[in-house]
């Protein structure tokens, strides 16, 4: 059953190309309603009971899937990296926002940013050449200092 979910569940998210309740709740009846086939639980009319399982399925997972919702919180942003998250993406370069993070570049530190603070958070020569240019020619960055 839980496997019959899960194919239905990645079979949904590649057509529809979101993972979502609706989704959920389409896994969930496909999976209910093999579930009452398979088991030949239930009437002697084996669709009926088949799409009555599924139905009821699909209701309860889509409550868990909503209650579940309610209750995960977005990760949140971190504010002391901002202008550096935006630099970095600008520069084409926000695969390096990692390294800012472990070294603690945060945005107090932008003005102040030299060759060797960016070597030592392993930041390659190209990279922090565009970098030190940036922070040299913006001047909401250069003023802050």
């Amino acid at each position: 059953m839980t496997g019959a979910n899960a194919g239905i569940s990645c079979v949904m998210r590649r057509i529809r190309g979101v993972e979502d309740v609706q989704g959920s709740m389409a896994a969930a009846f496909g999976s209910g309603a093999l579930f009452s086939i398979v088991s030949g639980m239930g009437s002697p009319n084996p669709v009926a009971n088949a799409i009555t399982t599924g139905v009821a399925f699909a209701v309860f997972q889509g409550g868990f899937y909503m209650i579940g919702q309610k209750f995960s919180q977005p990760p949140s942003e971190d504010i002391y990296y901002s202008r550096g998250r935006n630099m970095l993406k600008e520069l084409g370069l926000q695969n390096y926002e990692k390294n800012f993070k472990r070294g603690l570049l945060t945005d107090q530190t932008l003005p102040l940013l030299n060759d060797s603070a960016l070597r030592d958070v392993k930041i390659p020569p190209g990279p922090r050449l565009l970098i030190l240019d940036h922070i040299q020619r913006d001047p909401e960055i250069t003023k802050s200092k």
